[in-house]
């Protein structure tokens, strides 16, 4: 037996109240990562920071959520899923609390740093389902909580340019930290702790090794766009991170504990959809730079419509709402005939949403569609891929094994968006002002590629019956 059962004696809250505050757990970490992003010219100009510098309030963010994510959803799998989880919304509330009082850069960045360990928010969030839903409801309930990243992302470029222009810049932090804040009090008053823990120990090494490869990849690709993708300081930290990369996966492999378990990684259904779920990061991550870079260029450039920031937002709705629609649909697909088909069928519809945009993005209704295109994709496949590895892992891996799929993710996005920022940044050097309709032709292609090849992967995803995932989506008793 991997796991052990601790019977708790408390009785268990009923899993709406659950899923409702880690709902709102997430909504407010993807408000967080998502509200800055059009703010960032005004809060640069503000703290007298240089462009460079103020993509750092954005780096930091990823970096630390990604180093953080799969640490906290092991400690979730040992110590238990609802303390972790407080722990860890009381973190990102100072961390948010640092960066709304912030008055100079790198106090901002060193909020920043803090609040991205909220990240872990989402792998303890499918912990958590894992352990409290009835199991018919664990489907519909990862796919509600993976869809809120997407719609909280695209309600947070919405809502940001109102409250930059009627409140300031430091309320894009005051407002999620009343979220943060009453989801914390609530997680703990209200969610039961997890009767399914790990016995063991945090692999350190592992950790150390984990982190240090991951900000050197990171780091890498965010400066890339500054440095030059081809410059030594880009191609050293890429091959420091492919170094660390391979010795971390040594010491992994070797240890009695590890962080993350490599045959746990090496199973196909993990591999598989980690695989997609990098290449499906690097296409649709593009979209939240290249659409409001295209709405808010100029009308008279002969490419964009000249919207506001908030005017921008709207152009997003439609994705928001596609998900918010999808998502409990992918949830029950995925009860009924399994979550690979959800998954192939959203990389489809994400690639239609992108080449739409390559042939036709002249005309507003051709954002709107391709946008509500988009959603539908996000939320078929979001919900999908969570519920794959949910499904293929045992229930004391399903902190850490998740964390490992939001990584993948976040390193494609990473990768995709900064080479749609570079291709954008050479057509403004052509035409010596404003992005080409040539540049935003080619960066809509480049993101485009990458959601057929996530198909491809996507395929090679072992098939399996809704039955049998129902099963390894086990229940506390049947783990024990």
């Amino acid at each position: 037996m991997q796991g052990r059962t601790i019977h708790a004696h408390q009785p268990r809250q009923h899993y709406n109240v659950t899923f409702a505050l880690l709902a709102l757990a997430g909504a407010a970490f993807a408000l967080l990562q998502s509200l800055v992003i059009p703010a960032l010219g005004t809060i640069e100009s503000d703290l007298h920071m240089s462009p460079t510098a103020g993509a750092w309030i954005i780096t930091a963010y990823l970096l630390s959520a990604s180093v953080a994510t799969p640490i906290a959803g092991r400690m979730g799998d040992m110590f238990g899923k609802k303390r972790t989880l407080v722990v860890v919304l009381a973190i990102l509330a100072l961390g948010t609390l640092i960066s709304a009082l912030a008055t100079s850069g790198g106090v901002m960045i060193a909020g920043r740093v803090v609040q991205g360990i909220g990240g872990a928010v989402f792998p303890l969030a499918f912990a958590i389902i894992r352990d409290e839903f009835p199991r018919e409801k664990v489907p519909v309930g990862i796919a509600m909580i993976s869809s809120i990243l997407g719609v909280g992302g695209g309600l947070g470029i919405l809502l940001s340019g109102p409250i930059v222009e009627h409140l300031g810049y430091h309320w894009l932090f005051w407002l999620p930290l009343a979220v943060v804040l009453a989801a914390g009090v609530g997680a703990f008053v209200a969610i039961p702790e997890s009767p399914v823990k790990t016995p063991g120990r945090i692999s350190w090494v592992g950790s150390l090794l984990l982190s240090s490869w991951l900000v050197a990849l990171l780091i890498g690709v965010s400066q890339a766009h500054a440095w030059g993708w081809t410059s030594a300081r880009v191609l050293t930290l890429f091959a420091l991170a492919a170094a660390l990369c391979v010795a971390w996966v040594i010491v992994e492999s070797r240890s009695d504990h590890p962080l993350v378990d490599m045959q746990m990684m090496r199973q196909r259904a993990v591999w598989t959809t980690n695989l997609t779920g990098f290449l499906f990061g690097f296409g649709m991550f593009g979209s939240f730079i290249l659409v409001p870079a295209l709405v808010e260029s100029p009308a008279s450039s002969g490419v964009g419509f000249g919207a506001s920031v908030t005017q921008a937002g709207f152009y997003l709705l439609p994705s928001t709402a596609g998900m918010l629609l999808v998502s409990p649909l992918a949830g029950r697909l995925s009860s009924r005939i399994g979550s690979r088909i959800p998954l192939i069928a959203g990389s489809l519809t994400t690639a239609a949403s992108f080449f739409l945009l390559v042939v036709a993005h002249h005309h507003p209704w051709q954002i709107y569609v391709s946008t509500a295109l988009l959603g539908i994709g996000l939320g078929l496949a979001f919900s999908s891929m969570a519920n794959l590895i949910v499904s293929a892992v045992r229930p004391d891996q399903t902190g850490v094994a998740t964390g490992m799929n939001t990584i993948m993710r976040s390193i494609g996005g990473s990768i995709g968006g900064q080479l749609s920022a570079s291709i954008l940044a050479g057509s403004v050097a052509v035409s010596g002002g404003l992005p080409t309709d040539k540049g935003f032709t080619l960066a809509f292609l480049v993101s485009a590629v990458g959601l057929p090849l996530a198909v491809a992967a996507a395929v090679l995803i072992p098939r399996g019956r809704p039955a049998d995932a129902a099963v390894r989506m086990s229940t506390v008793t049947d783990a024990a």
